[in-house]
């Protein structure tokens, strides 16, 4: 039996136990929150998610419909799963025809396993397209298959770069000063020259740090075919510039702890050893609940570009939202959908409740964008002045059933292969990637 066919029969049998028959059992939920269970007549519409915090975001929309569309109430039964539970139920509920939820999260990896053949989603099309132009498209094209939109996104995850404001003007460095990688790695050699600090460390054990430098570099791991891209001239260009900047510019070192959510880094980070950090901006709330001595110390700027004009951005990381073809209330979950994801108050919701990026850029500049938080408070008041500036920076990724392997081979071979021994140049390394990436496919 090939590999991938024994894999995909482990993970019905684990599903079939889960799921229970394939029926849908707020019994295996994690967490089950129910809202609107007083108002007579209710729709009850069924939510999962693999973020409890999401369970915020929907609670919120609930309430506000109900208060909005008195003559079409809706009883949402919001249940939380582990990651994995939650997808593979998911899966085999579609596969099956039962037991599937009325609306559902979908991790941006995973989605397209459920875009496979004639997708189990209902398209959003009608309510999707009225206002995409106010939106950053780039966010819906990962979730959407021949010109249907099914995933309605969560955030950006615009990336950014961090400075410490403490440590560039020590250097002597004017921030805005540094408009491309070219300018970067001259200030970071100014920074250690004049503070002993260095400008970045470079990851080892999370492909998305750099994923976000092939995506700003108009590249991606695979095409719009889905075929594998790992030895783009781009991409090798990419890792040759990361791992330059710890062997030949000597700004940089490999991270404590490997990957930036480790606390090895949050407390090297703290401590302000670090003078730069690129990461997308829901990166923000690991500055405030790990790295709490940076506040006010913070500076949030675009990236720099490849060269003069380029991007400046990219989008990482997300969750696409899709009503499934199971629900008895379509045109309900629909609507309401449309109302938690799509609507302005929607997007000024994500800001206020979850402190997401919202994908609704036309937003950024109201009223409830300005007023004070621990955001504001901890990076200063120029958050979505920035994000204005990029929001046409920003590619679409194709992202694969594949991708998870892409992840794991970057951060299992080809980052300590030319990172951590330098037993392989860049180019080495991504086409031996290549090759590897292949041949799982075949398999």
């Amino acid at each position: 039996m090939k590999r991938k066919s024994l894999l995909y029969v482990m993970v019905v049998i684990v599903s079939l136990v889960l799921v229970a028959c394939g029926g849908s059992s707020s019994d295996d939920a994690e967490e089950t929150t129910i809202i609107g269970s007083d108002i007579e007549g209710a729709t009850e519409l069924t939510f999962w998610t693999f973020a409890g915090q999401h369970v915020d975001l929907f609670e919120d929309a609930a309430i506000a419909w109900n208060e909005e569309f008195p003559d079409r109430p809706v009883t949402l039964v919001a249940e939380t799963y582990p990651f994995d539970q939650m997808h593979n139920n998911l899966l085999l509920a579609l596969q099956s025809g039962s037991g599937a939820p009325d609306i559902v999260d979908i991790e941006i990896s995973r989605f397209p396993n459920y875009l496979q053949g004639v997708p189990q989603m209902l398209p959003m099309n009608e309510h999707v397209e009225p206002v995409i132009d106010q939106f950053i498209e780039a966010r819906f094209d990962i979730y959407a298959k021949d010109g249907q939109y099914y995933g309605m996104p969560t955030h950006v995850g615009a990336s950014v770069m961090y400075y410490n404001t403490e440590i560039m003007e020590e250097a002597g460095v004017d921030i805005e000063s540094i408009q491309t990688w070219d300018d970067y790695v001259e200030a970071g050699k100014q920074v250690v020259e004049n503070t002993g600090k260095v400008m970045a460390t470079v990851h080892t054990d999370d492909y998305l740090p750099m994923f976000q430098l092939v995506s700003q570099r108009g590249s991606d791991w695979f095409d719009e075919n889905g075929n594998p891209t790992l030895d783009a001239p781009e991409n090798i260009e990419v890792l040759q510039f990361l791992h330059d900047l710890i062997y030949v510019h000597e700004i940089a070192e490999l991270t404590p702890g490997g990957e930036p959510h480790a606390e090895e880094f949050y407390a090297y980070m703290n401590e302000g050893e670090v003078a730069s950090l690129a990461m997308p901006i829901w990166y923000m709330g690991r500055f405030l609940e790990n790295m709490p001595d940076l506040e006010g110390k913070i500076a949030i700027q675009p990236l720099p570009a490849w060269e003069e004009g380029g991007f400046r951005s990219a989008g990482m990381g997300g969750t696409g939202t899709v009503v499934t073809n199971q629900t008895e209330h379509e045109e309900l979950a629909k609507d309401f959908l449309a109302y938690a994801k799509l609507t302005e108050r929607a997007n000024e919701k994500l800001w206020t409740v979850l402190g997401f990026d919202p994908p609704r850029w036309d937003v950024w500049d109201n009223e409830v964008f300005k007023e004070d938080n621990s955001f504001y408070q901890f990076f200063g008041d120029g958050i979505f002045d920035v994000l204005l500036d990029i929001r046409d920076e920003i590619n679409a990724i194709n992202v694969t059933s594949d991708t998870p392997t892409v992840a794991n081979e970057m951060n299992t071979n080809v980052f300590n292969d030319v990172l951590r021994q330098q037993t392989q140049t860049a180019e080495e390394a991504l086409r031996n990637a290549q090759e590897t990436i292949e041949a799982s496919m075949q398999d």
